[in-house]
């Protein structure tokens, strides 16, 4: 008996295929997940960055020449200031008074610290009597303070107590500047960060060293002084 053709024989049935029990999105989902949970995780850090170390912030105005100009780049660090308090001459940026209702923030340079007498006179800053060597500012300051044209603090003799967790700020460009010897002095919880390093332009980069004001007593010797006649 010849063998059968294996065309005529009965074909075992296969089970018939079904279309794929996920939909399209879920599909999606799978095929982006690892791209979207790094695109999350790279936000959250950069978030986390910003808030508490450190953030970019740019000049707007000219009150701080000749050290920062307009359009100045900036890193600004938030660290140092959570272990320790800003020094004289740092490079601040803070949130102004609310009495000023400005939505944004300042940059001016920290000049008296808690405690210190001042006195603005003759084109000098007076720290506890001892005047200031400025080789950073633009030009110097054509007021007094206390004075007609230094509204933000009260005559106390000639000079004024910068009062404590509270700092007096100045910018580099004395005369035009709304600083502390127009508003008043800055609560130390309206700070924000340090200034530390230009980034932008490329042709001015540089990192910003803590200032020396080697004519003052160390802090410590500052506040062990005699009080002084405020003519003096």
């Amino acid at each position: 008996m010849p063998p059968e053709d294996p065309a005529s024989l009965p074909q075992p049935k296969l089970p018939e295929s079904k279309p794929p029990t996920h939909s399209g999105s879920r599909s999606w989902w799978q095929s982006q997940r690892e791209n979207l949970l790094t695109i999350l995780l790279a936000l959250l850090l950069a978030f986390g960055i910003r808030t508490f170390v450190a953030e970019a912030r740019w000049i707007p105005s000219d009150s701080m020449l000749p050290t920062l100009e307009e359009g100045d780049r900036l890193v600004v660090e938030k660290v140092s200031y959570r272990f320790g308090s800003p020094q004289r001459g740092d490079i601040i940026v803070f949130n102004p008074p609310a009495k000023l209702n400005f939505d944004g923030a300042y940059i001016k340079r920290v000049i008296g610290l808690p405690g210190d007498r001042i006195r603005i006179d003759d084109g000098e800053v007076f720290i506890n009597g001892i005047p200031l060597q400025e080789d950073y500012i633009y030009a110097p300051p054509n007021y007094s303070c206390p004075g007609d044209r230094c509204p933000g603090v009260r005559a106390q003799g000639s000079d004024f107590v910068v009062p404590p967790a509270s700092y007096f700020v100045m910018g580099d460009n004395r005369n035009d500047s709304q600083d502390s010897h127009v508003w008043g002095f800055l609560p130390e919880e309206n700070i924000i960060g340090n200034t530390i390093f230009r980034f932008w332009p490329p042709n001015r980069l540089h990192f910003f060293a803590t200032q020396e004001y080697p004519e003052l007593p160390s802090e410590a010797q500052v506040r062990n002084l005699p009080p002084q006649d405020g003519g003096s």
